[in-house]
């Protein structure tokens, strides 16, 4: 088992620590849990400590459980990659008519993202239909289908709803059942409010005049394929054995999931199915933040060195992704 240094761990989590939005952490090292903590306040009008079984808004690390959904609906021969979103979504303008499947997945579909065509005036939040709307009404792209890439959050959104008309079940549903019950993700939940219970909940928060406001929810807070999936590190756990052992999609399948596209005219990507795929300090490296109203979160994993850090924070401060690189270099490269 890796040897952690428990303090040097502590200390940078030492923003986290005491009566302030908190932390859950887990470190695995070749298929062992060799760090499991959380620090400070999952809520902070309640004093309810923040602890492993807290579950946080992974914000967009859903993004990677959408891209499974998909790739578990390939399997069934039910979607193929390069179908053509349109044929599931007929709602979509005639300049999306070159947009497949895998554009959506690797973000080079071209297509507006929602968040900059929401009305300055809006305070009712959006869920999936009211994105599509507003996508449908804007017919023009970034750039043509499969020639550049620009993260997209309209895309995981509209993938979501091409799960649920695909399967003919609503989205949190079919997570339940292909992704999180086969896998044992019992605290794992697509939270639609109102229709659903959040086990031990953090709520969000952001720093404001010293102290921290609870700022859980925005207009953008209850989409779903592209950030809408609450769960805990003791959850991720399972998650991240199911990546190392194939237990949802096969060797091959995860591989072409961590593969970014070879774009046209030197243009360059670092993104997959649902993951950013990079190296640091020499290590492959497949890896994504999530960052909402009041979270902040990352994953790591380096599947070489079969090392996985994952860090839930319920404020929109803080660099997690930095801390997570600081337990690597513990880990990897002392």
């Amino acid at each position: 088992m890796a040897n952690i240094d428990l303090r040097a761990v502590d200390s940078l989590f030492r923003a986290y620590t005491g009566t302030t939005p908190g932390a859950s952490v887990i470190v695995i090292k070749d298929d062992e849990v060799v760090l499991r903590r959380a620090y400070g306040l999952a809520d902070l009008e309640h004093g309810i400590p923040a602890t492993p079984t807290t579950d946080f808004r992974l914000a967009s690390l859903s993004k990677q459980f959408t891209a499974t959904a998909i790739m578990l609906l390939v399997r069934d021969g039910k979607l193929r990659y390069d179908q053509p979103v349109s044929e599931i979504i007929p709602e979509l303008p005639p300049a999306t008519r070159a947009v497949t499947i895998r554009h959506f997945l690797n973000h080079t579909s071209g297509i507006w993202d929602y968040e900059v065509l929401v009305p300055a005036a809006r305070t009712a939040q959006l869920d999936d239909r009211d994105v599509l709307a507003l996508v449908a009404a804007k017919d023009s792209l970034y750039f043509p289908a499969g020639s550049a890439y620009r993260y997209s959050n309209s895309g995981y959104v509209l993938l979501g709803m091409i799960i649920a008309r695909v399967s003919g079940m609503p989205y949190p549903e079919f997570m339940r059942r292909r992704v999180f019950e086969p896998l044992a993700m019992s605290a794992t939940v697509a939270h639609v409010e109102g229709k659903d219970t959040v086990p031990q909940r953090a709520y969000g928060y952001s720093p404001s005049g010293g102290t921290f406001i609870q700022t859980d929810q925005s207009v953008t807070s209850a989409t779903l394929g592209d950030g809408g999936i609450y769960a805990n590190v003791d959850d991720l756990t399972r998650w991240d054995r199911a990546l190392s052992t194939a237990g949802l999609v096969d060797s091959a399948t995860l591989a072409l999931a961590t593969t970014p596209p070879v774009l046209p005219a030197g243009a360059t990507t670092e993104y997959g199915f649902g993951w950013f795929v990079d190296s640091y300090r020499g290590e492959k490296r497949w890896r994504h933040t999530g960052e909402t109203s009041g979270f902040r979160n990352a994953i790591q994993r380096y599947p070489n060195r079969r090392l996985t850090i994952v860090i839930l924070t319920n404020r929109s401060s803080g660099e997690p992704e930095a801390i997570a690189e600081r337990i690597a270099d513990q880990l990897l490269f002392r």
